[in-house]
């Protein structure tokens, strides 16, 4: 695919569902992200931390992605996330993932070892050789503990496969620094749900969201509106969207998220121990929170026919 379509627009970090023996549910993760492309999302990202890949397998994770490549439409990219321990496993992932027919990867830092700065930009660049796959860097210092700096940014430049940032620093400034250092040599996407908007008008060319495995529609309008210049629309579904956004932004996101697609026919609760299912004051809380945002949920406008800006509109 061509990398000048993708790392525009809001791509879901999908969901993994399980049955409640705990095997993939194959026809509920059609039945998601079948919605997210109807509702127009730009691209699918699989096995990333919404997908619990901390406890899927390596053949699961490759399941996953060849089911999806089978039933996705050609234009929209499907990206497999690495996460992975040790760099000869990272970049084996890489090559199997191309092999396999995904259209991009989502990179994280290593995983466990908190690695120096030196050593995480010779990982990446060590995954970047080995594939010819355009890659985001997941850069989320505040869950991983590594923090890919501006510094580092610019020695990955001469990795020209090495594409675009899911930006989830939660610090709103780092995205016009990296803005003034590279200009658009890197794609920035949003990576946290709680600043998506504002991360948006910083600049960013789209999100990696979460609470839009569970509300789709409302996730991309927001995004459409905000491209489009009708900035008091997307701000009043932003507005009503918050209490589920906060969802994501907790220990137990998935849990949240995987309740709140239940709500909406998306999903269903069960998921891998050592996550366990909600139960108690918590359960009734996050219910309460989806109940009462379902039940004043806005009226959309026609978002997917809004013109957008040029650049956009080029990778549509």
């Amino acid at each position: 695919m061509n990398t000048t379509k993708l790392w525009h627009g809001v791509y879901p970090a999908l969901l993994t569902p399980f049955t409640e023996a705990g095997t993939i549910d194959y026809d509920m993760f059609k039945k998601n992200f079948l919605a997210q492309i109807d509702a127009g999302v730009a691209g699918l990202i699989i096995a990333g931390s919404l997908g619990e890949v901390s406890t899927l397998t390596t053949q699961e994770k490759y399941d996953l992605l060849v089911f999806a490549k089978k039933n996705v439409p050609n234009h929209i990219p499907v990206i497999l996330n690495i996460a992975e321990q040790a760099t000869a496993e990272a970049v084996s992932a890489a090559q199997e993932a191309e092999r396999m027919g995904a259209d991009g990867l989502m990179l994280l830092p290593p995983m466990r070892y908190r690695a120096s700065d030196r050593e995480v930009v010779e990982y990446f660049k060590a995954v970047a050789a080995a594939t010819s796959l355009s890659i985001m860097i997941y850069n989320n210092p505040v869950d991983y503990a590594i923090h890919v700096t501006v510094e580092m940014f610019a020695q990955l430049e001469a990795s020209p496969n090495i594409n675009a940032v899911k930006e989830s620093t939660r610090d709103l400034t780092n995205i016009t620094r990296m803005i003034n250092r590279f200009g658009d040599r890197f794609k920035i996407l949003g990576g946290v749900d709680t600043i998506s908007l504002e991360s948006q008008l910083m600049g960013a060319h789209g999100s990696v969201a979460g609470l839009v495995d569970a509300f789709p529609r409302e996730t991309v309008a927001i995004y459409r509106l905000a491209e489009a210049g009708r900035l008091d629309e997307a701000l009043a579904i932003y507005r009503w969207f918050m209490p589920l956004l906060e969802l994501d932004i907790h220990p137990r996101l998935v849990q949240y998220i995987k309740l709140a697609a239940t709500a909406e026919g998306l999903s269903n609760e069960y998921v891998r121990a050592p996550r366990l299912p909600l139960e108690g004051e918590e359960l009734a809380r996050v219910q309460k929170i989806i109940s009462d945002a379902i039940a004043t949920r806005p009226v959309l406008p026609d978002y997917l026919n809004l013109p957008l800006r040029k650049t956009i509109e080029q990778v549509s």
